[in-house]
């Protein structure tokens, strides 16, 4: 290949959908390349319908229908195909507005590669959401629960014969230190005995030591292969109430696995963990199984989790702290003199924490809390407070805490509040409310919760000023993107040349899809949740929320990798990433992702800032 074609090979194997390809084929697609320089305002349009693929190498595009409707702005490794994009919207024309290096695979070859080729073809069926959706549902690596058995059973293989006595079995057992043995004649499984059979239905029935170990095996035990996973094995077993399994394969054992093996399998799974967190008596405890979790959010994040589980599962073990530190509160101050729910707001309340996260809490308290309770509840948000501080959860800088006098408060006093808010929808009070609306109760009685929320929600379904004052706080952080679709970075400071992707693309996201959710009076808190209830009353389009969806799946699996890889390397986890360090392909998905971004904050734009009047 010569320098020239392999330059154009380099430079389209990291273009979106080519890097699909294999090498083979590519090298063909490179010799059907044609390669043309185009000034500034040159236009295809109807007569360029059967052009091809065109592919831009340098300069900048705009895709527009008409003259007023822009669709897409386009650089350097974006790709468009005219006839395509009119049969989605007739009309569709592209102009350059920059001079412009252009690589075109005429339309034979590049529809032969349609044909042949599902991911290429795919691609190109709605072209700026493919291919933030390829990216958004990329297939997970599987995890350590779906390890399969054989990478933990023992190959050891303890057995006796049906003839043998009970206390023999017994006997041998005990010198091997195995809690369990197999019954087998020659190489055929016939039953297992393990330490509880010994106890339960020999020693406890007084049966006699010299009866044959038949009698208290268990005939016939239920047995899995080898290929079988963790997950597999710890459900079955759970569903069963067994603890040891015989592998078999090809109607031969070939190990044996034990409810122990999969316990220690699983000390870095989430479920373990927050039973592990429920089992700690002190601050001290809570604070050491937390500390691990940086080192475990590295492990998760490699092991192909994506981010709306990990997030949940991070969410979960936060909870699960909260949870242990108000029994650890009462168990030294006593029970509560009246119900009460402690709330968790924003990304705890959505169930979409991640690493640094601080707090956002509150109390809500029963009505029939009387001015003697005041102290006994001061003192649990102290206690609960302090403790999750200490563990790692730091204190809020906005004093969004049940420390906070104005957030520990009957259900009656909450009301108010919230009529308040109503009332006077100052910059404050949108602030609050973005917090206070992602809502959920951790622990305690869930019925104010949900009394509360229902009264909130009865007021912003009707409330059109205040839903055109979220819709302004809403439009005040735009996406991070220029004219030419090149990303806007901080200018100055510790983050100069980098992008705050929870600031500037998921925050965003969240505060649209919340005010969608307010406006029409849904009881979701979850962003996923929410989408899906707004497509179910027709507030939002399939494809809308799909988009949205795979838009913020995109900037959230970007910012947990990236906190992954600041881990590994001793450093604080942060929001921020520099552009310059992504790759092309990446680099492409996350623009796409703050172009979504952009249309849905249009949409708000249009649909509630008649309100303000």
């Amino acid at each position: 290949m010569s320098p020239e074609l392999a330059a154009i090979h380099d430079f389209l194997s990291e273009c979106l959908p080519f890097d699909q390809l294999p090498n083979s084929v590519m090298e063909q697609v490179v010799s059907d390349i044609e390669v043309s320089y185009h000034s500034k305002g040159s236009q295809f349009g109807k007569q360029d319908l059967e052009g091809g693929l065109r592919v831009v190498r340098s300069g900048a595009a705009e895709l527009r229908c008409g003259k007023d409707l822009l669709l897409d702005r386009l650089a350097e490794g974006d790709s468009f195909n005219l006839m395509g994009l009119n049969v989605e919207q007739p009309g569709v024309k592209a102009t350059l507005i920059e001079d412009a290096l252009i690589y075109t695979l005429p339309e034979i070859p590049y529809q032969k590669l349609r044909s042949e080729y599902r991911a290429f073809d795919r691609f190109f069926s709605s072209q700026r959401s493919r291919r933030v959706r390829r990216a958004a549902r990329h297939e997970p690596v599987p995890n350590d629960m779906m390890r399969p058995l054989s990478d933990l059973m023992s190959s050891v293989i303890l057995s006796v014969e049906p003839s043998t006595t009970i206390q023999k079995t017994a006997a041998l057992m005990s010198e091997s230190r195995f809690s369990s043995i197999l019954v087998m004649i020659d190489e055929g499984l016939v039953g297992i005995v393990t330490d509880r059979d010994i106890r339960s239905r020999a020693v406890a029935k007084g049966l006699s030591l010299d009866e044959p170990v038949t009698e208290i095996m268990t005939p016939d035990p239920l047995t899995l292969l080898p290929s079988c996973s963790v997950f597999d094995a710890t459900l079955f077993m759970t569903q069963r109430g067994i603890h040891h399994i015989p592998i078999m394969e090809d109607k031969k054992v070939t190990g044996i696995i034990t409810a122990s093996d999969l316990m220690l399998a699983r000390k870095d799974d989430p479920v373990f963990l927050v039973q592990h967190i429920s089992r700690q008596t002190t601050i001290q405890e809570l604070k050491k199984v937390v500390a691990a979790m940086p080192d475990l959010l590295v492990q998760w994040v490699n092991a192909g989790i994506r981010s709306h589980q990990l997030s949940h599962v991070l969410t979960a073990l936060s909870d699960a702290v909260t949870v242990r530190l108000i029994e650890l509160a009462i168990e030294e101050m006593g029970p509560a003199p009246v119900p009460f729910s402690w709330l968790g707001f924003g990304s705890q309340g959505r169930k979409e924490q991640l690493l640094g996260a601080d707090q956002d809490n509150a109390l809500l308290i029963s009505d029939d809390m009387k001015p003697e309770h005041e102290q006994w509840f001061s003192q649990l948000a102290t206690y609960v407070c302090d403790g999750l501080n200490e563990c790692g959860y730091v204190y809020c800088p906005g004093d969004i805490m049940a420390t906070n006098e104005k957030l520990r408060q009957p259900l009656r006093e909450w009301l108010k509040t919230v009529e308040r808010w109503m009332r006077s929808p100052t910059d404050r009070a949108v602030m609050e409310v973005s917090i206070f609306f992602d809502i959920r109760t951790i622990y305690g009685d869930n019925g104010l919760t949900k009394n509360l929320q229902t009264e909130m929600l009865k007021h912003t379904k009707t409330n059109s000023i205040f839903l055109a004052a979220l819709a302004q706080n809403v439009l005040s952080t735009a996406p991070p993107m220029g004219i030419f679709r090149r990303f806007v970075v901080e200018q100055n400071g510790e983050h100069a040349h980098e992008l705050n992707l929870k600031k500037r693309g998921v925050i965003p996201i969240i505060d649209i899809i919340r005010l969608h959710a307010l406006a029409h009076g849904l009881f979701e808190v979850n962003t996923i949740d929410r989408l899906e209830a707004l497509v179910e009353c027709k507030a939002l389009t399939i494809v809308d929320s799909r988009n949205i969806q795979d838009a913020l799946q995109v900037l959230m699996q970007l910012r947990l990798v990236h906190q992954a890889e600041e881990i590994v390397k001793g450093q604080k986890p942060s929001n921020y990433v520099n552009p310059a360090s992504l790759s092309k392909i990446v680099a492409k998905q996350l623009k796409d992702a703050f172009g979504i971004v952009k249309d849905a904050q249009q949409g708000v734009k249009l649909k509630y800032r008649p309100g303000l009047g």
